[in-house]
């Protein structure tokens, strides 16, 4: 193993809000994480401390060995994987399918000028069959289902083959059908030993895929538990997450939590 991720009390200050208060984490590379907590907690801004994408107000940030702050961001741009649904916002909706895939080997959104080698096409259709992709590959983005579009958001993210792969709430308004296939896919992505590391945001236990390995719960900026799932995703501490009691179960690698009346 070896550590992709690593904060060092770090504090993240924005208009004189406190976002992040002391936060100290550690991601190793076999590693899956789940990032859970309220609205307002603080999640996306750690995802993009992490995508280096910000910085923090105070203390360390080392992304893939590299000091946040001491190099160009341009040169993690095939090395970190990240999908968000702000991001999808940016594609053009006429861009196709395997052009969207295609252009994270350029870290670009939109297809313009840009030459591909076979290899590059080649990488971009296995990625596309592994995310059951294929048949849209020659759609137009801007046609495709929310589920779809979600789905091709992460083939987009895994093209590069990144060493860490961020997901920011991948399910969030997904129909039912449509987030269990989704996490039935990133299930086997995360259970295979040849993928990267994992951090994904979800508000929700019942959208943790089975194969993740830990969890970080934070509220108002502050970690409150981290590490292996099985010992920190409690009902106890999910009470002091939420400020409410659960009553929480799983079944199959999957969870679920029901408030107490």
């Amino acid at each position: 193993m070896s550590n992709v991720l690593r904060f060092g009390n770090v504090n993240y200050v924005r208009n004189g809000r406190s976002i992040l208060s002391d936060v100290n984490w550690e991601v190793d590379s076999s590693e899956r994480w789940v990032i859970l907590g309220p609205n307002g907690a603080g999640k996306t801004t750690l995802l993009r401390i992490a995508t280096a994408n910000d910085y923090p107000s105070s203390g360390e940030v080392d992304v893939l060995e590299r000091r946040l702050g001491t190099f160009d961001i341009w040169e993690l741009r095939n090395r970190l994987g990240f999908a968000a649904t702000a991001m999808a916002r940016r594609i053009p909706a006429s861009e196709t399918v395997r052009n969207l895939v295609l252009t994270a080997a350029y870290g670009v959104e939109g297809r313009w000028n840009e030459e591909y080698d076979d290899m590059d096409v080649r990488q971009a259709d296995r990625v596309l069959a592994e995310w059951q992709l294929t048949e849209f590959a020659d759609h137009a983005f801007g046609t495709l289902s929310d589920g779809e579009q979600k789905r091709a958001m992460i083939a987009r993210a895994v093209m590069a083959d990144p060493e860490m792969l961020l997901l920011d709430e991948p399910s969030a308004s997904l129909d039912l059908g449509a987030r269990e296939r989704l996490l039935q896919m990133l299930s086997g992505f995360a259970q295979s030993p040849s993928s990267p590391a994992m951090i994904m945001v979800t508000h929700h236990v019942e959208e943790i895929p089975p194969g993740f390995t830990h969890v970080l719960l934070i509220k108002d900026g502050q970690v409150q538990a981290a590490g292996p799932i099985a010992e920190v995703l409690t009902a106890e501490n999910l009470a002091t997450t939420f400020d409410m009691q659960f009553d929480l179960s799983a079944s199959g690698g999957r969870y679920t939590a029901i408030a107490r009346s």
